[in-house]
């Protein structure tokens, strides 16, 4: 619900100015729908939906509405590999190759847990291991990423983002150093959204969420398909109950989401349940890649005459960082702002200095450069909002 009043920080002009920009933005046809949430210490001074769930229908999008998060899922599968880090299960020096032997061979059995965290295994940047093969078996998609890719730079010499196999990895590794033998699916459920109260999350879409999903609506010229093993269409992965992608595979409500970031915010802890310790939020949202940039995200920017800047990529998490440039979280967050985004459509960042969490899930899904300059522009509309 809207506030004529927002919290104590939080102008609510300015908040308010920000939904009529989103309002505006449907209205002329720029994308189809939204959920927004704005909040400064805890306290949400904006939670809106707008507009409808797809250019093909009128149905409005609700605040109950459950989103594909895309590539935010990878957000909550870097969380638990941290965690599993702080328990002893996994270290930022193990080597993918001594849990998962069938990841072998020169230089990949030299990438480890820290490389497929900043984005610098060498790995090619694919959306999947093998042309047409169904992308909701986690088992099917390891198998196939270990017989099929190599290293395609030496590990820790590049960032190039990693579409899936990263984070297919990532996933792989939590299920089999789980000590209860685990399915990825359940390690999330358990460990991360029961705790935190985020009961519409889901990997996978869960039978009582289907009613509320909105399908991801990815534009012809996507890059990808996505199909699943019940045959359910081009993107069908998405629609399949038992999924599991570590990597995209992930479903929530813009409230849910919100939680998911206030725990963040508050040093991996929300309401009674400690998820993480604060010392290793603080040293995941620190510059892991230096000045390097990222180059797939830099190759397309060069499309519309932007200079590359430095990726800024902590362990699991992107930073806003020192350089002004063209940025999904905006130009005015503060430079340890982090955060994780989902391809042309989903977003979260909390900035630690202002105190302030941003979620914004969307539809359609939008080519790069749209989706950062609009991004860009309702983050620095959101942080105006502080007083």
């Amino acid at each position: 619900m809207s506030q004529s009043i927002a919290p104590r920080g939080l102008d609510a002009v300015r908040l308010q100015h920000l939904k009529a920009t989103i309002e505006a933005d449907i209205a002329s046809g720029r994308y189809h729908g939204a959920g927004v949430i704005v909040a400064r210490d805890g306290e949400i001074g904006l939670h809106e939906a707008v507009g409808r769930v797809r250019s093909t229908s009128q149905s409005p999008v609700r605040k109950d509405s459950v989103f594909s998060l895309l590539s935010v899922t990878k957000a909550f599968t870097n969380v638990l590999v941290l965690r599993a880090i702080e328990r002893g299960q996994l270290s930022l020096f193990t080597k993918v190759s001594s849990v998962i032997p069938e990841f072998s061979g020169l230089p990949r059995s030299e990438v480890t847990v820290e490389h497929l965290l900043s984005h610098r295994s060498g790995l090619p940047s694919v959306y999947t291991p093998r042309p047409g093969m169904y992308l909701d078996r986690l088992d099917e998609i390891v198998a196939a990423i270990c017989s099929s890719l190599q290293c395609v730079d030496e590990p820790g010499t590049r960032v190039n983002y990693s579409p899936m196999a990263g984070h297919a990895l990532l996933g792989e590794l939590l299920r089999r150093t789980d000590p209860s033998k685990r399915s990825y699916r359940q390690i999330v459920a358990d460990d991360l959204f029961t705790p935190l109260g985020m009961r519409a999350s889901a990997i996978g879409v869960r039978a009582d969420l289907k009613s509320r999903h909105i399908p991801p609506e990815l534009p012809p010229e996507f890059p990808a398909t996505h199909p699943g093993s019940s045959n359910l269409g081009t993107h069908g992965a998405f629609e399949e109950e038992n999924s599991e992608m570590p990597w995209v595979g992930g479903f929530a409500t813009v409230g849910d989401l919100h939680r998911f970031a206030e725990m963040l915010r508050r040093g991996g802890e929300l309401d009674g349940a400690r998820i993480l310790s604060p010392r290793v939020i603080d040293v995941a949202t620190r510059n892991f890649t230096g000045d390097l940039p990222n180059s797939m995200f830099a190759a397309r920017g060069l499309t519309r005459g932007w200079k590359p800047s430095p990726a800024y990529i902590g362990l699991g998490f992107q930073l806003r960082g020192e350089a002004m440039s063209r940025h999904i979280f905006g130009t005015l967050t503060s430079p340890r702002t982090f955060g994780n985004q989902g391809a042309g459509s989903t977003l979260y960042w909390v900035d630690p200095d202002l105190g302030m969490s941003f979620v914004c899930l969307t539809v359609p899904v939008l080519n790069d450069g749209d989706n950062i300059e609009r991004f860009q522009r309702l983050s620095d509309i959101a942080v105006s909002a502080a007083t």
